[in-house]
């Protein structure tokens, strides 16, 4: 799938594209403004406003601004809840949190999705990675982002994922999947340069912990999940604590020392963790082909 985008993957990879070479052009043109803004400042005040303005100018073309940091988003149980038909739904839920239905399937929004995802978007560069698999993701994306997508970095799926081929303590016929983000920092295919983006500057946003048991520490949060019928669930809320976390976020040097610093959400799995037992030889195993 890396190597095939469908039609919102095709677009999102053109948002804000830019190639080394065209970085390196923009630092040479920029460096020709700064040299001739500091050749006129001793001159009269009409060449220092001159001046100023090519310093400004240099400053742009420099891209001296900080980077957006990098989000990576949970799909089902973060930002919706997929319900299989066999499970039923409670009657009682509101119609209007109904995304699409599909096949043996029905998806339904979390409160204040649309309003989270427009404040991510405002403050962070904003990727999709989702364990389900492909056809079940596309619809729904189309949804939820509808008037945004473009505004998506990349979408990644099951395929992205790797199978740890251990099942979910929670359901036996669940498989664990992890999501990598060195699979990220090294992907040739995505739209930015290759390592613009590492543990200090990448933040995962997942529901279940045990998706992020094989990467570096403190790059992840894990919000409560979503389940629909909740008609008291605040997690996506503007005065709740994830956005004001990721307020913060937005300014910090570091992520690492920083979601070490403000925790939030549940606590990632560790040797604390009541089942390592379990969740140990899952790493183990992994540590082992490395």
């Amino acid at each position: 799938m890396a190597g095939k985008l469908p039609s919102l993957k095709a677009k999102a990879v053109i948002y804000e594209n830019s190639s080394d070479d065209d970085n390196d052009d923009n630092k040479d043109t920029g460096n020709d403004h700064l040299g001739l803004s500091l050749e006129k400042h001793d001159d009269n005040d009409d060449n220092k406003d001159k001046g100023n303005d090519n310093l400004d100018l240099s400053l742009e073309k420099l891209n001296l601004c900080p980077r957006k940091k990098l989000l990576v988003l949970g799909l089902n149980g973060l930002l919706v809840h997929r319900v299989h038909s066999r499970y039923g739904v409670r009657t009682n839920v509101q119609i209007d949190h109904l995304v699409i239905s599909f096949s043996n399937h029905a998806v339904f929004n979390r409160p204040y999705c649309s309003a989270f995802l427009e404040f991510c978007f405002e403050r962070f560069e904003v990727g999709i990675w989702s364990s389900a698999r492909e056809w079940n993701i596309d619809g729904v994306l189309s949804t939820i982002t509808s008037g945004l997508k473009n505004k998506v970095l990349f979408v990644w799926d099951q395929e992205q994922c790797t199978d740890s081929g251990f099942k979910s303590l929670d359901n036996k016929n669940k498989p664990i999947f992890f999501k990598e983000l060195g699979k990220l920092w090294k992907d040739f295919n995505l739209p930015w340069p290759r390592r613009q983006y590492s543990s200090s500057n990448t933040l995962l946003i997942e529901e279940e912990p045990c998706k992020a048991l094989l990467n570096p520490p403190n790059t992840a949060i894990f919000p409560d999940s979503y389940e629909v019928g909740n008609d008291n669930d605040t997690v996506l809320g503007p005065e709740e604590e994830l956005r004001e976390f990721l307020n913060g976020l937005a300014d910090a040097d570091n992520v690492q020392s920083y979601v070490k610093e403000n925790r939030v959400g549940q606590p990632a799995i560790t040797e604390a963790h009541p089942e390592w037992a379990y969740y140990s030889k899952i790493v183990h195993k992994f540590v082992k082909r490395r």
